[in-house]
């Protein structure tokens, strides 16, 4: 049977509909994009992971010659990933000898019924693991990630056309009201990761995921749940810890300064000199007066002393350890809605007219052409840039549908 990637599935998201393709679910499974510690199969049994497995981009099952412990036992063979348990039969891999070496079956939503697991040719149940309660994120944020990854200066380019035709205020509109559904998304799940791992953990994590990128994610944040701050302030050996990963880490085209080696030392040296970040984190933006509009991005940075607040995040809360545009996603995807979701205090403006941060070159040219930043039109920010990465991806997510 021939192996596909570009299935979608249609699902309701925080502001409508949108697409996910199951390469991205392959994706996460590749990654171990998924809080892979405690990990329980569908009937309760212990699951780790000692291998995700080879991704087949051809005939077979996804993935070849993963390794697994269930309930202590060790078991090696192939691995299947579908959204339903209900797909294996549909494909007819039941029927299919090349899958008679699956040992497990990732599902990204719980089986609706008993009879729905998957059951190999000789009629044995096969493991079945359910991802969506074990996810780090929001299933639109992991399909935004798959559509900025294939985001060419093309294809910006062709979807800009149907922007930039708008009069200014309703490009402008359409922008900002992406942003505010970008923002709100990001302060749901802050939310929801501090209700559940507390202040200092919830920060920890974070940090440790942005410091990660894309592409070291997953094992960054498998990294803060192995080892809580505490333990970063006490002679913890971020060598040591990048080499218990091990295959775990993508280095394969990543720049020497991003390499995740170097960022777990940036971390341990942080984390040694000023151990309570976190707590100290809590006292940003106490003073802060909201403005009415968060698109004043010149007027909100000089009200909020944005540039003032930055040297200070920078020096007195990351000891100098990082900068740049990484610091700057460390704020808007990290530090602000947590804050705000801590809090309860609407921050958006903060993060509008935030520095921009990491974001694709065709993202900040498009800003320029739309005439949202550059000569007369103001300074690059946060929120354009989100806004605008936004539309791409909806319009991007939608016509993969």
């Amino acid at each position: 049977m021939a192996h596909t990637t570009d299935q979608v599935h249609e699902m309701q998201g925080l502001y409508g509909p949108f697409t996910l393709a199951e390469r991205v679910v392959q994706k996460i499974w590749l990654r171990q994009d998924f809080e892979t510690h405690a990990l329980r199969l569908a009937d309760g049994r212990r699951l780790e992971i000692q291998r995700a497995g080879a991704w087949n981009l051809l005939a077979g099952p996804d993935f070849r010659g993963a390794r697994l412990r269930i309930d202590g036992r060790e078991v090696a063979g192939d691995v299947e990933v579908h959204f339903r348990a209900g797909d294996w039969r549909a494909h007819g891999h039941d029927r299919d000898p090349a899958y008679d070496n699956v040992v497990l079956h990732v599902v990204m939503f719980p089986p609706s019924e008993l009879h729905m697991t998957a059951r190999s040719r000789r009629g044995e149940p096969l493991p079945t693991l359910v991802l969506l309660p074990w996810l780090n994120r929001g299933l639109e944020e992991y399909a935004s990630d798959d559509a900025l990854e294939n985001l060419t200066a093309r294809d910006a380019a062709e979807k800009l056309a149907g922007l930039a035709v708008l009069p200014t205020d309703e490009l402008r509109e359409c922008l900002l009201q992406r942003a505010r559904q970008r923002w709100e998304q990001k302060v749901r799940f802050a939310g929801l990761r501090v209700a559940k791992l507390g202040w200092t953990a919830a920060a920890h994590h974070t940090a440790l995921e942005i410091l990660g990128y894309r592409h070291n994610r997953a094992p960054m944040l498998a990294v803060a749940a192995r080892y809580p701050l505490a333990e970063w302030g006490t002679g913890l050996a971020p060598d040591e810890v990048y080499r218990e990963l091990g295959d775990a880490w993508q280095t394969q085209g990543v720049r020497p300064a991003n390499h995740p080696l170097r960022r777990l030392r940036q971390y341990a040296a942080l984390s040694a000199q000023i151990p309570d970040w976190p707590q100290r984190a809590m006292t940003l933006w106490e003073q802060a007066v909201m403005i009415g509009d968060p698109a004043t991005v010149a007027e909100n940075r000089k009200a909020l002393k944005h540039a003032e607040v930055r040297d200070r995040i920078s020096t007195t809360l990351m000891a100098d350890t990082v900068g740049g545009t990484r610091l700057d996603n460390l704020v808007c995807d990290g530090l602000l809605p947590l804050l705000a979701a801590q809090k309860g205090r609407d921050l958006l403006p903060v993060w509008f007219s935030w520095f921009v941060g990491d974001v694709p070159a065709e993202v900040r040219q498009g800003l320029v052409s739309l005439g949202l930043a550059g000569a007369g039109a103001g300074p690059q920010c946060h929120g354009w840039a989100q806004g605008l990465l936004g539309w791409i991806l909806e319009r991007n997510l939608h016509a993969s549908g």
